[in-house]
């Protein structure tokens, strides 16, 4: 016999959801029914950041009688870590997942999320390895800090210590120095104390600097090794990579400056802030052939 939703809605909820869409595309849709899914009490936030394409506007009106799903409308693109942040601060459960607009979660993956969180006090952000389509698990999974030093050596393809630990992928919960903000646990108290998300980013290594400031707070970041999540990638990038890519870099440049030691030398500071929009700028034309060839066979597939 299955449980009505209101019973979960009158119990507080183990964990919040919090899931963050600026014109996500359909892949929000099944990231919400897989969230919905699941029988652990739970609430679903999902912070719209004025999306156009009316996606969020039909789940609410689809789930409309799950007391689990809260939309909430913000007005212009906050960008990610001010919408989680908004959402955060009204949600009622013990621990937060945040959870890309793209990634699939299960009963099963999410109770294993919870459980690696909970075995030991210093565990303050647990991490899943996401995977896409074909099940090949993405780099960022399990990574370290991206000092210049190590940037240099996965850009350059020395030997060495790189920002992505490479080999295969863990298959047990490891101790990491970052993991990918597309699935993320971490104690609602723990996430309020820190501050949240630094809102100086908009769009990437707003994880990067959570994960530090976290280890920083003296608590554990964990990769739980033995979660895999689907994970689309790139529904925002497809559509707007150079939008995309420019706050990639306004990123990368403020965790530069915010964590690297190499950031208190000017000389070098300013090597790295040329270097950075340098590659801004030799990206453009590849992103722009890519996003021409994406818009055709989208035309193709809708004739």
């Amino acid at each position: 016999m299955s449980i009505p939703h209101s019973a979960f809605f009158n119990e507080s909820p183990v964990v919040s959801v919090i899931v963050v869409a600026a014109d996500s595309g359909p892949s929000l849709r099944d990231c919400v029914g897989s969230v919905l899914a699941c029988t652990l009490p739970l609430e679903l936030l999902l912070a719209d950041n004025a999306s156009g394409d009316g996606v969020p506007q039909a789940i609410a009106r689809a789930f409309e009688g799950d007391p689990r799903l809260r939309v909430i409308y913000n007005r212009s693109n906050l960008g990610f870590g001010p919408a989680v942040n908004v959402a955060a601060k009204q949600a009622r459960g013990e621990q937060l997942l945040i959870l890309n607009p793209d990634c699939l979660v299960d009963e099963a993956k999410l109770r294993r999320l919870l459980e690696v969180l909970a075995e030991h006090p210093l565990n303050g952000l647990v991490g899943a390895v996401v995977c896409d389509a074909d099940g090949t698990p993405d780099p960022a999974s399990y990574r370290r800090d991206p000092l210049l030093r190590r940037a240099l050596t996965s850009l350059l393809g020395r030997a060495g210590e790189g920002v992505n630990i490479g080999g295969a992928m863990p298959d047990q919960p490891v101790e990491a120095e970052a993991v990918s903000g597309a699935a993320m646990l971490m104690p609602r108290e723990l996430f309020a104390r820190l501050g949240g998300f630094d809102e100086g980013y908009f769009l990437h290594c707003e994880d990067l600097d959570l994960c530090r400031r976290v280890r920083d707070d003296g608590h554990r970041v964990v990769l739980a090794g033995d979660v895999h999540m689907l994970h689309g990638k790139g529904g925002s990038s497809r559509h707007r990579p150079i939008f995309v890519s420019r706050y990639k870099h306004r990123g990368m440049w403020r965790w530069f400056r915010k964590f690297d030691p190499a950031a208190r030398n000017p000389l070098l500071a300013a090597m790295v802030w040329l270097g950075l929009w340098s590659h801004f700028l030799l990206q453009i034309p590849g992103q722009l052939r890519r996003l021409a060839r994406h818009r055709a066979a989208a035309r193709r597939d809708a004739a």
